[in-house]
């Protein structure tokens, strides 16, 4: 597949369809999720945005549907051995699919789950330099191997066999293997030590409940496999040496319990493996509390944090080491590598260099090489994924972006606007989710779907040029050029959080006052150091509830009712009107359809073929078993109840006869954050971006701080939406509480009634204070980017 040759006369960007499937992506009959037979025809080798609001479909057209049958069908070259080893992918419920190309994927979704894997492991960055460092490092020490931290030092010894004189011979050898790994962190950067009062409670028995480690009950076959090992009545303080040892640290034992074969492992080892080998920003979010409580995280005192052993440290090449390299500032970086002048590693150098620039072209030549890749934002993460792809020599490819504006300054947007062009003129198809105005604005060719969100949208509402959008009367077009205007008076403060000489990161010494009683919004460039001030000295405080950006983690069980906590009051209304145990009305217990143990669905494995899905015959797809939908609370049953949207259970669950006041007051957040129409049994999974988003920021308003701290709360949101968030966002600081919002978008910026501006620029060039004040005198003043920014906006008709 190749682009259209240099010579020919440029596409003429326009709407109009060619007449063949070269030219065209044609989709027939789509039902993915809420999709309602979705038929369009997308041109290929252009810039398609696709618009509508949170839940219209967007997603499920573009990743749900295209993007998956086309790595589908790629999947589908491969042998049946190989497919074996790959994750089944079922086919998109699509009628017909036409002029697919490969399909590249540049998501939100964080980057690794593995400690071991940093911004430079994850580009291939780190790759190139430590072949640098093996040819150019004084003094050598040997392979680029030798620079990674991810190998370690082996010496042993070892059985050879080869042939001499036509007769094998067997040798014993001596042999190492040098690798970079720091042996006491193993290469972590980070030493662990265990508060022991937090893994359990010294005066109580195993019996009574004395661990608090997450996921130890001692009613299953835990309780069996301990006491094989260790007295379950007495108190752990009372427990003996050994008792202690094997409670804690004994190595992994095979024991046979009642005629079954175990596996038994102390506390600490068991938690190092399974917790602490995973990125904690993967955490489930109790599973992170445990951590914060009881592990105390150290840097390593041998590595000083660089995860390298002293050997890989000595090499250096104009003075620095490869551990120093990863640790400076990718801007910095670029400028030290060209310095580095080897005619020999002269493509290489220059590869490397390229990759580098493309990261401060990208934005994100703030960050370090060595930064862990599970503590980048969505955005972050969805840029450096990026970054591979800019130098790549493929052409007629298809490459996806959700969302690609997240995290970005408006001044940030005109240069991924640049680059998504590039791939475009390359010959690349591209296509875009989006709901930034400065984004849409780019687009060859608009695709609008909706009309509104759930069963209320899956349809296309407009195809067109961007111009054709601003004139149609959709959703999208009716809001394209919205513009928030300044306030006419703003609340006065009552109070502030005072932060003085925060240094966290890239903060040089800040003292700033962070108002109370007022909506304060916190802006500024990515990296300039708004999440490292606010995280950093806010967050932790005690009357502060924060909703950052970190993914919502669940099973394909989980959902909204559960995530929330809602169907807690909901399974005790059932069961105290039908006088059973709320265990019986859980799709993941007693409740559960014997069949599909409360799946819904049954999986069938077909060896090396795909897994096929289908839907339980015996419940139907309902989850319970027959018995559990026999019983009723008012005239419906527990699976009744899971169908219903957010606002029907809202009026459900505030009847007279049927009223669950715990249930109201949970549904009463998730209605105000605009999630009305999502059911409350659909599955996490299927919900998009920024409706995950929102449903968190109505689980922290559950809990009633005093402070809220929100993490671009617009995120996901169509132009629509972002009116209805600031109402709430009004509502909650009339009703007295304070809100401090870290956001780019410049409609929350003027309804602001403080602003903090952080930079001037990113790294090393921000981390200062460059206004405080109200919008309407940073836009008199226009003294910084924001600033300039802001004051285009609210004068644009």
């Amino acid at each position: 597949m190749t682009a259209a040759p240099a010579d020919q006369p440029a596409p003429d960007r326009t709407s109009a369809h060619p007449a063949d499937s070269h030219n065209l992506i044609r989709v027939r009959g789509a039902r993915e999720h809420n999709l309602k037979d979705v038929s369009v025809e997308l041109p290929k080798r252009r810039l398609t945005v696709f618009t509508g609001v949170s839940g219209s479909g967007k997603s499920s057209l573009v990743f749900g549907t295209i993007a998956a049958e086309s790595q589908r069908l790629i999947n589908e070259t491969y042998s049946a051995f190989v497919q074996g080893f790959m994750p089944s992918q079922p086919r998109p419920d699509v009628d017909v699919l036409e002029g697919l190309t490969t399909a590249i994927i540049v998501d939100q979704e964080r980057m690794g789950a593995n400690p071991r894997s940093t911004v430079g492991t994850a580009t291939d960055v780190n790759a190139m330099l430590r072949i640098v460092f093996s040819r150019l490092g004084q003094p050598q020490i040997g392979s680029p191997q030798a620079f990674s931290f991810n190998v370690a030092s082996i010496s042993g010894a070892g059985a050879v066999t080869f042939e001499k004189d036509g007769k094998k011979v067997k040798e014993r050898r001596d042999f190492q293997i040098l690798g970079g790994m720091c042996p006491k962190c193993e290469g972590r950067g980070t030493v662990s030590d265990f508060a022991l009062e937090e893994l359990y409670d010294a005066d109580k028995s195993l019996s009574e409940g004395a661990l608090k480690v997450p996921g130890y009950s001692m009613d299953g076959w835990y309780g069996r496999l301990f006491s094989a090992l260790m007295p379950m009545d007495v108190p752990i303080r009372d427990f003996t040496e050994q008792q202690m040892h094997d409670l804690l640290r004994k190595e992994p034992t095979k024991i046979k319990v009642e005629g079954t074969n175990l596996t038994y492992e102390g506390l600490i080892p068991r938690i190092q493996k399974s917790i602490l080998s995973k990125d904690r920003e993967a955490m489930q979010p109790h599973i992170r509390a445990f951590v914060d409580r009881a592990i105390v995280f150290t840097t390593c005192p041998d590595c000083e944090g660089t995860r390298l052993n002293e050997t890989a440290r000595s090499s250096k090449v104009l003075g620095i080491s490869i551990a120093d390299a990863c640790a400076m500032q990718i801007t910095d970086l670029a400028e030290w590598v060209r310095g580095v002048d080897d005619p020999g590693l002269a493509p290489l150098l220059q590869k490397l260099l390229d990759t580098l620039d493309s990261f401060v072209q990208i934005g994100l030549g703030y960050l370090s090489l060595d930064r862990p890749a599970g503590t980048l934002s969505g955005g972050e993460a969805q840029r450096t994924k990026m970054i591979k792809h800019l130098g790549s020599s493929i052409t007629d490819a298809t490459y996806v972006f959700d969302e690609p504006s997240i995290g970005l300054h408006p001044h940030d947007i005109q240069n991924m606007n640049g680059l998504l062009l590039k791939l475009r003129d390359k010959g690349n198809t591209v296509l875009v989710v989006e709901h930034k105005p400065e984004m849409i604005a780019i687009a060859d060719h608009v695709v609008d779907l909706g009309p509104r969100a759930g069963v209320d949208g899956g349809e296309i509402c407009f195809e067109g040029t961007v111009e054709e959008l601003r004139s149609s009367d959709t959703l999208t077009g009716r809001h394209l050029d919205d513009r928030a205007r300044l306030k006419d008076a703003v609340r006065p403060p009552r109070g502030a959080i005072e932060v003085r000489g925060a240094t966290k990161h890239n903060l040089r010494g800040v003292d700033v006052d962070v108002p109370l009683g007022v909506l304060a919004v916190v802006t500024g460039v990515a990296g300039s150091g708004k999440s490292s001030l606010i995280h950093g000295y806010v967050s932790p405080r005690d009357e502060v509830v924060s909703v950052d950006q970190g993914a919502i983690r669940g099973s394909r069980r989980s959902n909204p009712a559960t995530y929330t906590g809602l169907l807690d009051p909901v399974r005790t209304a059932f069961a105290k009107a039908n006088g059973v145990k709320p265990a019986l009305f859980s799709a993941n217990s007693a409740g559960a359809c014997p069949e599909c143990k409360g799946a819904g669905v049954i999986y069938t494995d077909l060896g090396m073929m795909a897994t096929m899905e289908s839907v339980c015959e015996v419940c139907e797809g309902r989850r319970f078993n027959a018995e559990v939908l026999e019983y009723r609370f008012g005239d419906k049953n527990i699976a009744d109840v899971l169908e219903l949207s957010m606002v029907e259970a809202h009026e459900f669950f505030a009847e007279p006869g049927t009223k669950v006041p715990k249930a109201v007051k949970i549904l009463d957040r998730l209605v105000d954050v605009g999630l009305g129409y999502i059911k409350l049994g659909q599955p996490l999974s299927t919900l998009s971006g920024g409706e995950r988003q929102r449903l968190k920021l109505a689980i922290h308003m559950i809990e009633d701080a005093d402070v809220y701290v929100l993490d671009e709360p617009t995120t996901g949101l169509h132009l629509a939406d972002v009116e209805n968030l600031l109402g709430l966002l009004d509502r909650l600081v009339d009703a007295g509480k304070s809100v401090v919002v870290i956001e780019h978008h410049q409609a929350v910026m003027a309804h602001a009634d403080w602003i903090i501006d952080i930079g001037p620029g990113a790294g090393q060039q921000g981390g200062a204070v460059v206004f405080e004040g109200t919008p309407a005198d940073l836009v008199a003043t226009r003294a910084t980017l924001t600033g300039e920014h802001l004051a285009e906006y609210v004068a644009a008709p």
